[in-house]
């Protein structure tokens, strides 16, 4: 079955990490709404979903993708490319252990969720503001002998591989290029964002429906023009908080 982790957002979540935009005021009762309407969206969908509440004081505690990354054979605990980050560990360590055997990155290598994109056995790895050479070292050690290829990607201008690029399925990616290398990704289609909508990439596919953020109508319609199901989705305190769709959740099989 495919399960679906989220957690609540935070009172504090106007003291968020941010690198590459300004900070704005974040109205935290519409975060709220707009985080349950997401969690509904997913249910809808077919996802069994999991909301965590224990680390509602940390101001980042939404963004439950960039400390864990989940594979069928393993859940790798992210070393975290910031410090304020690093004590939603535990709680994301505790939970994932019910259901796959746990390994933790260490420090110097930093890495996290929003940096790995999975297609198929083929793992990209966004170097990144948050993710360095020694982390997606470190986690091919952990995964390719698990039969998993890790490919190194260049990030520049904007927080993680995953706010630039996604997969609308197994042959073909949503790519920002003034962001993303494109040379790792040779063998797959490339559908390029819009100039208008340069964060316009970051989807969450979730069985045969593409999820989308509503503030990019233009991408929407394009990729909707490509015979994809497309769900909008009004995410808009949190992109406040330089977070996309995809951060926002970790679907896994929960009996792989």
């Amino acid at each position: 079955m495919l399960t679906i982790l989220t957690h609540v957002p935070s009172p504090a979540l106007q003291q968020c990490e941010l690198t590459f935009v300004n900070s704005e005021s974040i109205d935290f009762a519409r975060a709220a709404e707009q985080h349950k309407n997401y969690c509904d969206s997913l249910k809808t969908l077919g996802g069994r979903v999991i909301t965590l509440t224990d680390n509602r004081s940390l101001p980042d505690c939404a963004f439950v993708e960039d400390p864990v990354i989940v594979f069928d054979e393993v859940a790798v605990l992210a070393s975290m490319g910031v410090a304020s980050r690093r004590q939603e560990l535990p709680l994301l360590e505790m939970f994932f252990s019910r259901y796959r055997p746990v390994e933790r990155l260490q420090l110097p290598a930093k890495i996290e969720g929003g940096d790995v994109l999975k297609i198929g056995n083929n793992i990209f790895v966004g170097q990144s503001a948050r993710t360095n050479k020694a982390g997606i070292q470190a986690l091919a050690a952990i995964i390719e002998p698990l039969g998993y290829e890790v490919v190194p990607v260049n990030v520049s201008g904007c927080l993680h591989l995953k706010t630039g690029c996604t997969a609308l399925d197994s042959e073909t990616i949503l790519i920002n290029s003034d962001w993303i290398e494109t040379i790792p990704f040779a063998r797959y289609k490339k559908i390029e964002t819009l100039p208008q909508e340069p964060f316009g990439a970051n989807v969450l596919p979730i069985f045969d429906s593409i999820c989308m953020n509503s503030a990019a109508p233009e991408t929407i319609e394009l990729v909707r023009s490509m015979d994809y199901e497309v769900v909008a989705m009004d995410i808009s305190e949190f992109t406040k908080a330089e977070a996309g769709l995809t951060c926002m959740s970790v679907p896994f099989n929960d009996t792989p």
